[in-house]
């Protein structure tokens, strides 16, 4: 019974197994065929979509194919219609040419004619010519001749009566002319003149800063009198110092130094070459400032630096005891408002009166007279070569040859023939101070000299190596010498020849 049992058990479960594989195998099988259905029915719509792109794109192709079609068409009609305007145009430029060539030949044979014609005339004037010389007797340069010789016979007295009233109402109208042109030109510049001096005061704190001054033995007022060739006064003014010397650079150098001595307190030869060396820097800064304060007025700003540079250096020159500067500008201002009123080159006027006196800036330095060093800077930087004509006219040393050079001899004329603008007497002190200095330093072994005391002394500095003491005594015998027989001046003057020598060593 159990065994029966148990088989029976096995056979079920020995079933069940059989009827699970059959049943599963049945689904497994359903399933793949489901799957192969729906790929196969996506194969389809794939095919059927591919279709329809395909379509799609040849009819898209055509649509283009047929615009590219069209575009070629309609181009093609462009080229023809121009090809055809094209031929038109050859064909009206060829009537026009024919045209053109026929009207040629139509002009040659009127030239022709008109040469020949004229051929006749002149025949013509020939035969008549020669039929009235032979009935008249004379040639036709004698006819000519003697009707001129006639007419002057009988008009001579005429002739000359009426050249003569249109000489004096020309010369009448010119002169009137002139005279307004330049009284307006003085009216419409107003500005005083001042006559430079030849000292410079400079005030003290108090009396004891002129013992400081000439220091122990006189030593710091030599040192400074030596390094900026001026004179100082002490005694003659109270609480203050005059500064004497005829180039106003001196004067302005050493009223510097002085005053930053003052200020600093310690006076003494170091600190006084010190002192003389910034003020040199500092009149050579306000030198370059002045020039271009000049030009900046007047407004010429095309002048070179270096040009500008020696302008300012006129700051500092006078003539006649006029600023050669300040002389420089009213020429240039008088230059312009001359040259408007004649319609002439304003600018260019203006600009040759600033730089006429440019040459004294360095006339002391180079031979030659200011107007020929003057043309020399000028061509050396370059300036306009009319600017050159018109300033180097201005003392007539050259010849005037455009009309800007007379309106700047015109305006040097009454720039300095205004009432005060200069004095005659101090140019020639001037002048006769440089040549005392020019004496001296003609001599090899001078380093300096300078003219002081109005003239009255000449006090040199020579290079202790070249002269020794000896050599100092005769040299001050020759300057004496050639002073003598050089020179015009009232009184005596002292030639002072000065030696020193230094000794410099430095601990290490």
């Amino acid at each position: 019974m159990g065994a029966t049992t148990l088989f029976a058990a096995a056979g079920s479960v020995i079933i069940g197994v059989i009827v699970g594989y059959v049943v599963r195998q049945s689904i497994v099988s359903k399933q793949s065929r489901s799957i192969e259905q729906r790929m196969k029915d996506q194969l389809e719509e794939s095919r059927g979509k591919g279709k329809e792109i395909v379509l799609e794109a040849q009819e898209q192709a055509a649509r283009i194919l047929e615009d590219i079609k069209r575009e070629e068409r309609e181009r093609k009609n462009q080229l023809d219609k121009s090809e055809e305007r094209i031929a038109k145009r050859e064909e009206t430029l060829d009537k026009e040419l024919s045209d053109i060539r026929e009207k040629e030949k139509s002009l040659a044979v009127d030239v022709q004619k008109v040469v020949e014609a004229k051929g006749l005339v002149e025949e013509l004037k020939k035969k008549i010519n020669g039929e009235l010389e032979r009935v008249a007797g004379l040639s036709r340069e004698q006819a000519r001749d003697s009707v001129i010789a006639d007419a002057r016979v009988v008009y001579a007295q005429d002739l000359s009566e009426y050249t003569q009233k249109m000489m004096k109402e020309r010369r009448d109208e010119i002169e009137h002319k002139a005279v307004d042109i330049l009284a307006t030109a003085i009216q419409r510049y107003s500005r005083s003149s001042v006559s430079d001096l030849t000292t410079s005061t400079v005030p003290l704190p108090d009396e004891d800063f002129k013992g400081k001054i000439i220091g122990k033995e006189g030593r710091n007022i030599r040192t400074l009198e030596r390094l900026t060739g001026v004179e100082l006064i002490i005694d003659e003014t109270p609480d203050s110092i005059v500064i004497s010397s005829f180039d106003p650079v001196r004067r302005e150098i050493a009223k510097g130094a002085l005053e930053k001595l003052i200020k600093d307190g310690r006076i003494q030869p170091a600190k006084i070459e010190e002192k003389v060396e910034e003020a040199t820097q500092e009149i050579s800064k306000k030198m370059t400032e002045a020039g271009e304060a000049a030009a900046y007025e007047l407004g010429i700003f095309d002048l070179p630096k270096e040009i500008v540079q020696l302008l300012g250096r006129l700051h500092y020159r006078t003539s006649y005891g006029q600023n050669v500067l300040q002389h420089s500008i009213e020429m240039a201002y008088f230059s312009e408002m001359i040259a408007q009123e004649l319609g002439l080159r304003a600018d260019l006027a203006k600009k040759a009166a600033l730089v006429h006196d440019i040459g004294k800036a360095i006339d002391h330095e180079v031979q030659g007279t200011h107007v020929e060093i003057g043309r020399k800077i000028l061509k050396k930087y370059n300036l306009n070569e009319d600017v050159i004509r018109a300033m180097e006219s201005h003392h007539e040393e050259y010849p005037y040859t455009i009309p800007e050079a007379y309106i700047v001899s015109a305006a040097d004329a009454i720039s300095a023939g205004r009432p005060g603008a200069r004095r005659d007497t101090i140019e020639n002190y001037l002048k006769r101070l440089t040549e005392l200095e020019a004496i001296a330093t003609s001599f090899d072994s001078v380093k300096t000299a300078y003219a002081i005391s109005a003239g009255r002394e000449l006090r040199i500095f020579v290079t202790p190596e070249k002269v020794d003491d000896f050599g100092a005594l005769e040299l001050a015998r020759q300057v004496a010498n050639r002073v003598q027989s050089e020179l015009k001046y009232p009184g005596e003057i002292r030639v002072v020849v000065i030696r020193e020598t230094r000794a410099v060593e430095y601990a290490k």
